[in-house]
């Protein structure tokens, strides 16, 4: 019969294999989620009462000192390249909200913000685009200018403060089908828009393009939504060399922003690995709750290749949820590739990265 021992912080007794030991005291399993958390910067467990950061972002003493302030008018803990200081010799800290309301000026969101989704589209499957834009000033009439375009007849985009841009902003979507975005999104219009405003995406050497699918996409229940999750995870994990080639990033960036999790026997081997590691600077993100956020691609003010990379994620989508952990297992690249000749966006883009059929194509330069 197994030892059961007693959890030091609330006394009742379980087995010991389910208690977990941390700072020399015994934990069950409902004290360690209530009792202690995990830095949001270096991913170290502390104990709550620790938490040197507030509920969304818990830091671990080290790391608000040394990232992070506090928002001197809402309290909330930022990232001190996400604070606002009204000049180099103040050292008052607001977050951009708190700072907009200051300057009555509304148009450029805290890195923090955000609203209630508002989702566009039919179908089950929502893609949401964080499309980072770099070189042409963190300025609030050239974000007016693009909200103009966008906002026109609905409120599909927002635009955000990103304190790793040099002079820049993010321009966030709602979410929103895929044949939304490729046939109602004015994204001609916007792209278009910030390249004549002087900013770069591509080129800046700065810029992501991320992009979130909701959870709910993948099945009714969770344990459904994980193993199609489970073959996302290893299928980038498989095919990682061909993916760096079509993300247009670095190993090195990836490295600081995207990482890999390691490509295992299994996908259920990837996803333990992934639901453990509490990092959202990985190829596949899953510390948001309603959402997985893909974060490999570079960004781009080049409409074929932002609506190749949401039909990609669309595809490799499709073949995790319609193909057994076995089947996706033998999925070769070829093969993959092969399903995508009705998407001509998609094509285009695999034909220029040299990721289809090597035969020449005309490629508009990226910006």
């Amino acid at each position: 019969m197994e030892e059961k021992r007693i959890c030091d912080i609330c006394g009742s007794e379980h087995p010991l294999s389910e208690l977990k030991e941390f700072d020399g005291v015994l934990l069950c399993e409902s004290c360690w989620n209530s009792e202690t958390i995990v830095c949001e910067q270096c991913g170290k467990r502390i104990w709550l009462d620790d938490n040197e950061g507030d509920s969304e972002t818990p830091l671990c003493s080290r790391c608000y000192d040394r990232y992070y302030t506090t928002c001197a008018d809402c309290g909330r803990t930022i990232h001190q390249n996400d604070a606002y200081f009204e000049d180099e010799d103040d050292y008052t800290a607001r977050c951009y909200s708190c700072h907009c309301r200051h300057a009555d000026h509304r148009v450029i969101h805290d890195y923090y913000y955000k609203p209630e989704p508002i989702f566009y589209g039919e179908g089950n499957r929502y893609f949401g685009v964080e499309l980072e834009i770099d070189d042409g000033g963190e300025d609030n009439t050239n974000a007016e200018k693009i909200e103009r375009i966008a906002n026109s007849e609905n409120e599909l985009i927002y635009i955000k403060h990103d304190g790793s841009l040099s002079e820049g902003m993010e321009i966030v979507t709602y979410p929103m089908s895929l044949d939304f975005h490729l046939h109602q999104m004015p994204w001609t219009g916007i792209l278009a828009k910030a390249k004549a405003m002087g900013y770069l995406s591509h080129q800046a050497g700065t810029c992501g393009l991320h992009v979130h699918i909701n959870r709910t996409a993948f099945g009714e229940t969770e344990e459904d939504q994980e193993a199609v999750i489970a073959r996302i995870l290893y299928f980038f994990e498989k095919h990682w060399e061909e993916l760096l080639k079509f993300s247009r990033r670095t190993q090195k960036q990836l490295r600081r922003w995207a990482d890999r999790y390691g490509l295992k026997e299994h996908p259920k081997q990837v996803l333990d690995i992934a639901k453990g590691s509490q990092e959202r600077y990985t190829c596949v993100n899953l510390t948001n709750y309603h959402t997985v956020e893909f974060r490999m691609f570079r960004g781009t003010l080049k409409w074929n290749t932002l609506i190749a990379t949401l039909q990609l994620l669309d595809r490799i989508c499709d073949v995790a949820i319609c193909l057994s952990d076995e089947e996706l297992q033998d999925l070769s690249w070829t093969n993959f590739v092969a399903g995508c000749s009705h998407l001509p966006e998609l094509v285009q883009y695999l034909k220029e990265r040299r990721l289809y059929i090597n035969e020449p194509v005309t490629a508009e330069a990226e910006v």
